[in-house]
């Protein structure tokens, strides 16, 4: 371990890739977890670690809790090569060989959601359970029509234009406020700067692509325990259409897992992890029950 940092986010670890990046990781909780579950954060398209900051302290009471940076985000080294999904779920494979063996509960958000379903899917051996909160899913047809995509492309082009005015950080001022200093501080370093608008934008030129493909042929991760948490409000860029055809798709996916659970984040939007942080916390000790591992 090198960088030891003590901070409400936990103990910062750098994990090194087999092509010589570095990946920046923050560890709360029991570093000797033994058989125990380990719980590993995977954050939506352009967030990083502190996207988690009001859940993995929490998770922290009861098992070794991992959030970590993709690659060009927060602290970690960006990525010479594109950065497909299939790329990011090798990534996140290659975190959960650092920390492993395992077993581990997998939480991913929104965009997230995908890169853990495609990792625990090619390590099926070492995964017991699958949290996915607010994710993007393909059952979803409103992701692939033309106006999604003209919506995202719009988006990341505002936001870069933002990003280089500095106003960026503006957007987000009301999650700023929820999180501890630290994170603050992080957050006003790290997450809003014109290297974070080229990374979602080097992401979203193949991700809807690739997703689209699981439409014919998911991720197979059906023996392992799934919760799909959905946000039950429009806003935050999801109008009611949206939002409906979100929730559907959610429940969709919980009911294709013969042990998928389809919950209600009552007062969230999107960014459940802001406006609902002891759901997913509840959810997660729920998962670790469900694995054999009760320590709540």
């Amino acid at each position: 371990m090198t960088g030891i940092v003590q901070r409400t986010q936990g103990v910062s670890e750098w994990v090194e890739t087999r092509d010589g990046r570095r990946l920046h990781a923050t560890v709360a909780g029991s570093t000797h977890a033994g058989a125990q579950p380990t719980v590993v954060f995977e954050a939506g398209s352009a967030a990083a670690r502190w996207s988690w900051a009001l859940v993995q302290p929490e998770v922290g009471r009861f098992a070794r809790a991992v959030a970590y940076d993709r690659s060009g985000l927060g602290r970690s080294a960006p990525d010479s090569t594109d950065r497909t999904l299939s790329r990011m779920a090798d990534d996140l494979n290659e975190v959960l060989d650092h920390f492993g063996p395992g077993p581990f509960v997998l939480v991913g958000h929104s965009a997230g959601g995908p890169i853990v379903r495609l990792a625990a899917a090619r390590r099926l051996d070492r995964i017991a359970g699958l949290v996915l909160v607010d994710p993007t899913d393909e059952a979803a047809e409103v992701l692939f029509g033309r106006g999604f995509r003209r919506l995202e492309r719009g988006a990341i082009a505002v936001g870069g234009v933002l990003a280089r005015l500095g106003l960026l950080k503006v957007l987000f001022r009301g999650q700023m406020r929820a999180v501890p200093d630290d994170v603050r501080s992080d957050m006003e370093r790290e997450a809003f700067g014109p290297s974070v608008i080229r990374t979602q934008r080097q992401q979203a030129r193949t991700f809807l692509d690739e997703l689209a493909t699981w439409r014919v042929a998911p991720p197979d991760h059906e023996p392992v325990p799934l919760t799909v948490i959905s946000g039950a409000r429009a806003g935050e860029g999801m109008n009611a259409a949206m939002r409906a055809a979100s929730i559907a798709a959610h429940a969709h996916r919980a009911a294709q897992s013969p042990l998928g659970r389809h919950v209600m984040a009552e007062n969230s939007c999107h960014n459940v992890p802001a406006t609902d942080p002891d759901l997913i916390v509840r959810e997660i000790a729920g998962m670790m029950r469900t694995a054999g591992h009760d320590n709540r």
